[in-house]
């Protein structure tokens, strides 16, 4: 944590509640978002979509051209925000996940500095409540 030249956390609070978090960590051209978590109490708030907007914002600044996660295969919602991102697929983790024995779908996006992909994340954020926009 202590390496913020390549690093980014964000901590997303309601009031002084902490109800989630996100990590990601730059090598070069390559971002890889470590985690996104949400408290169960504050799913489908948006709350992810803002973390993860902010992320891929930070990834730019540091001078990513692609992101790349890994998401448990049973996680439907997660990819659901991921692909509305531009993440696809590229490939499987066995058993990545091995405290409950799940595989990890690996998603990537390309280009995330292009004018086009500014708009998508734009776009992403119409949908996001006033309060939790950037």
């Amino acid at each position: 944590m202590t390496e913020s030249k390549n690093r980014c956390y964000l901590v997303a609070r309601i009031d002084r509640e902490v109800v989630g978090y996100a990590g990601m960590i730059c090598y070069g051209e390559e971002a890889h978002v470590t985690n996104i978590a949400i408290d169960p109490l504050h799913h489908r708030q948006k709350i992810a979509t803002r973390l993860l907007h902010d992320l891929i914002g930070q990834a730019v600044e540091m001078g990513a051209e692609a992101v790349s996660l890994e998401v448990r295969v049973t996680n439907w919602g997660a990819q659901r925000l991921y692909g509305g991102f531009g993440f696809r697929p590229i490939g499987v983790r066995k058993n990545y996940y091995q405290e409950i024995n799940e595989d990890a779908l690996i998603m990537w996006v390309d280009d995330i500095r292009t004018s086009r992909y500014r708009d998508l994340l734009r776009r992403r954020m119409q949908d996001v409540p006033e309060a939790i926009r950037p």
